[in-house]
Order: structure tokens, then sequence, then C-alpha cells
């Protein structure tokens, strides 16, 4: 079970400044991920124990306003907005940066396009198997990769709830000093491999609706189902 108003959930886009320095894993929370948090008890341990979860969607904002909790996120905070701010001032002072997760096809454009937008960023990545667990040797793999490369800042994208699994289940493992986010699609949004949604979409929160347009036989269930059955979940159960 979970709730959210145990979370550490960030309240404000602002407060990424005020994150304190050293070893941090940072996740979201959206409507379907809280969904499946409900059925994945693993997952919502992941959740639960990190140390920061970013408000990534307006349902999030919503649950809060309705049911009066406190302390109440005011805006909506997504994983790129994280990924903006960490690469800018990482830029800005320069150091290395890991990249866990997707294909070398992703990952290749990440690094063609991070030499011209953070040149001062050293990049490495590491794409590890396509299958629906890994195995021990995968996971000692991946771990063995991310510690040689000492970063400054960690990236995992392998999807929800994948990669939350992954780095709590891993997170002693990690011998990092560092920033690491679980931020999924943000690889394909930052690579080009797939279109984020326009200014005025983020400004009024319908990413969803914009890749329900897109993706419709893919999206429908999420924003659909999903939706409906989150608000049964947080608005009418609580």
């Amino acid at each position: 079970m979970i709730d959210l108003r145990k979370l550490h959930i960030l309240t404000k886009r602002s407060d990424l400044a005020e994150l304190p320095e050293g070893k941090l894993l940072i996740n979201t929370v959206n409507a379907n991920s809280y969904n499946i948090a409900l059925e994945d008890e693993v997952f919502a341990e992941s959740l639960k124990n990190c140390d920061v979860v970013l408000p990534d969607g307006v349902s999030i904002i919503f649950a809060f306003k309705v049911n009066r909790w406190m302390p109440r996120p005011c805006e909506r905070v997504t994983g790129y907005d994280l990924f903006e701010y960490e690469m800018a001032r990482l830029n800005e002072r320069g150091g290395k940066c890991f990249f866990l997760g997707s294909s070398e096809d992703v990952l290749a454009r990440i690094r063609q396009r991070a030499a011209i937008l953070h040149p001062n960023i050293e990049i490495e990545t590491y794409s590890p198997p396509f299958k629906p667990e890994f195995s021990d040797e995968d996971s000692r793999a991946m771990v063995d990769a991310v510690n040689r490369a000492k970063p400054d800042l960690l990236w995992i994208g392998m999807t929800a709830p994948k990669q939350e699994k992954w780095a709590y289940a891993h997170w002693n493992e990690l011998d990092i000093n560092c920033h690491c986010g679980t931020i999924g699609a943000v690889f394909d949004f930052y690579a080009g491999t797939f279109k984020r949604a326009p200014l005025w979409c983020q400004k009024y929160n319908i990413e969803w609706l914009y890749r329900l347009v897109h993706e419709p036989r893919r999206m429908w269930r999420r924003y659909v189902l999903g939706n409906l059955l989150y608000i049964k979940n947080v608005i009418i159960c609580r």
C-alpha cells in the first residue's frame, strides 16, 4: 500500500535548488505510477524509501488539493525539470554524467547532443540487455559500470516501475556520491527519438493528452482507464 502523504514530495520547482549534495535518489510519481504501486509492493517500497519524489503529474497536485493534505505540492515538477536543472548546474562547473538504460542508438544520440548542449560534461553510458527482468550477472555489470565511472550525476532510464525497483534494490551497491534520477522517457526526449509535447501543453498540464493523441493504441488504457482508476483510488476511497 502507498500513501501520497507519506512520500517525500517536492512542493515546487524552485525547491530543486535546495536539494542537499551527496548521494540522493530521486523518483517521480504520477497517476499511472501510483496505480501500479497499489498492486506492486516492491515498487511502492521504492517510492516510499527514496530521498525525494517529484510530483510529475497534475493528478498528484489535484489529489492534494481535493483532500486538503499538508504539506501539499503547489506545482508540477517533472523528470525533465530535474534533468534540465541538474545538467545545467553540472555543465557550469564541469564533471561526468552517466546514463544507464535505453538502447545503444538512443545513448549515441544522447552523447552527440550533450557534446553540443552540455560541452563541459563528460558523458558515459551503459545499455543493459532488453529483457523483463535482469539476472544477477546483468545487474552486477550495471553496478560495476557505474562504479567504474564514478559520475557526478547519474540518470537511470528503463521505464517505470523497472527503473525505480532496480535503483532501490541496488542503491547500497552503487559507490557514488551524487544525485541519481530515475527519469525514463527523458532519455528519448533528450536524444530526440521522441518529441516532447509543445510548451503550451506543458504550461496547461496536458502533456498526457498530447501523448494520447499521438499514441492512442498504446496510451488509451493508461490515460483513460488509468485516470479513472486513479480518481477512484485517491479521491473517492480516501
